[in-house]
């Protein structure tokens, strides 16, 4: 028996709190008896990166394997935002260069930010990051990480035309050309994994321009490992908006927020 516990925020089907209670009879009950009620890990419009190597083997995907060594669990429930960003800023300034220094972690860079609505909204229960607080606070952790020459740019569709999905193609296209930049996307994850219909943030790993599929380094990793899905797709959770059971994130969209070098 599956119990779910909704809760308002961003992040990850650990929003709603799933809670599996296992229920074990042993008189005359098979041990394995099939549940047709079960649904796969991951839906249609998601590929698990153990199915498809085929990219990060054939081509140099700088994103990739400067970024996921960064990549860490979101330490709360709420706090996908912070995750990424960490990720991000990890990523692009590097492995320290001293044995005495540690690599950032999520409570280090909200306190190193000292906002303190960051950490309430990313502290267990908290309501999570909108969209314009992605882009604040993300600028916010650019100096806190070394990276002052860095600034953030972001693009927020507001329709799935064939126009936007080629912008979006661009900013990917961009991003995949080398390790000097960090893309992260706001969307609605259930879109993508066919599960909680919550919004979400996590970091852009690599863009398969041949199969025009996007890959998600996941936060959320108590639930999930990263996965490939087709840019419309991901386009189609960056527009849908985010329903009213998650409080004040009603009508929230996404978007890409982008970490380059200021020119």
């Amino acid at each position: 028996m599956k119990l779910t516990v909704a809760v308002s925020g961003t992040c990850a089907p650990s929003l709603a709190l799933s809670l599996t209670l296992a229920l074990t009879f042993c008189a005359g009950l098979a041990a394995h008896a099939e549940d047709d009620s079960l649904q796969p890990k991951l839906g249609p419009n998601a590929i698990p990166i153990t199915e498809a190597t085929e990219h990060l083997r054939a081509t140099p995907a700088p994103d990739y394997w400067a970024f996921a060594p960064y990549v860490k669990p979101q330490f709360t429930t709420s706090a996908c935002g912070v995750a990424t960003v960490s990720a991000a800023v990890n990523g692009l300034a590097g492995l320290p260069a001293n044995a005495e220094d540690t690599v950032m972690t999520q409570p280090d860079l909200l306190e190193a930010v000292g906002n303190a609505h960051w950490s309430e909204i990313s502290a267990e229960g908290g309501d999570g990051v909108m969209f314009g607080d992605l882009v604040t606070y993300a600028a916010a952790a650019l100096p806190v990480a070394g990276l002052e020459g860095y600034g953030v740019t972001a693009f927020k569709p507001t329709d799935a035309s064939e126009a936007t999905l080629e912008i979006i193609r661009n900013w990917l296209i961009q991003n995949e050309e080398s390790a000097d930049d960090a893309l992260m996307v706001y969307f609605n994850q259930g879109v993508v994994t066919g599960d909680w219909d919550g919004p979400h943030v996590s970091l852009i790993g690599a863009y398969d321009a041949a199969k025009d599929q996007v890959l998600i380094l996941e936060v959320d990793q108590d639930w999930y490992i990263p996965y490939w899905t087709p840019t419309a797709v991901l386009l189609e959770a960056m527009l849908k908006p985010t329903s009213a059971e998650h409080g004040v994130l009603e009508g929230q969209t996404g978007g890409f927020v982008r970490l380059a070098p200021q020119s």
